[in-house]
């Protein structure tokens, strides 16, 4: 099992990797997630149910196809990213959308800002997960939600040694074929296998301020939607 501390890179690194597959980083992502994606996106909009003239803040947006949903239903994004190369194609690709550069452990938004923040597939690629988590929750408003998307642990014992085949085996393969930046994509396989499982994670949530922490498990638990609020 690779632990925490193998996957240890600089922000600097970790930012320098999602600039280099910015450009294929949607279609690779619909590939390897065998086009689970789209469903996993509907859902996080649907966890945060966000309404007309809700401000939500859409954190680690990559190329902001995770935030025109929110847009869709009425609410004003703000897809954010600490990756520039990311920003820059999701802005040639979504120039309507306020997409703003910024560190999950450094949030540039006031207190309070926001009625709903999301964070799909991106605390797991952060420094300090419990900072990030109590950034979260500095900028939103009390009553407001949390929604965090990230892949995590099959409840089904049979799954799970499929998927941490596929993980480990097939995923780089795949990658090879259709990335710009493979390797990056055994670094990501890598800290999946690492990251805490749900009941983990939502103690970490707790441990930050949110209450009301729960969780819903989406493919078998391949990814899980842990949901809290602000008191």
């Amino acid at each position: 099992m690779v632990t925490r501390a193998d996957l240890t890179k600089t922000p600097a690194e970790v930012a320098a990797m999602f600039d280099d597959v910015a450009e294929r980083y949607d279609l690779t992502n619909d590939v390897l997630a065998l086009g689970q994606t789209r469903l996993w996106r509907r859902a996080v909009v649907n966890a945060v149910a966000p309404v007309p003239g809700d401000i939500v803040l859409d954190l680690a947006a990559g190329t902001a196809t995770s935030s025109q949903p929110f847009r869709d239903r009425g609410a004003y994004v703000v897809p954010c990213d600490f990756s520039l190369g990311m920003l820059q194609v999701g802005r040639a690709r979504q120039p309507d959308l306020p997409l703003t550069a910024g560190d999950a452990l450094h949030l540039p938004f006031a207190d309070e800002s926001f009625d709903a923040a999301t964070m799909s597939f991106g605390l797991r690629n952060v420094a300090d997960v419990d900072t990030a988590l109590a950034e979260l929750h500095r900028v939103v408003r009390p009553g407001g939600r949390l929604v965090v998307c990230e892949f995590s642990h099959p409840t089904w014992a049979p799954l799970r040694t499929v998927y941490s085949e596929y993980l480990m085996g097939a995923l780089p393969s795949v990658a090879r074929r259709v990335s710009s930046n493979p390797d990056a994509y055994v670094y990501l396989a890598e800290s999946i296998q690492a990251w805490p499982d749900q009941p983990a994670l939502a103690a970490r949530m707790q441990a930050a301020g949110w209450a009301e922490v729960s969780w819903l498990n989406l493919t078998g638990g391949i990814v899980a939607l842990h949901r809290g609020r602000r008191a």
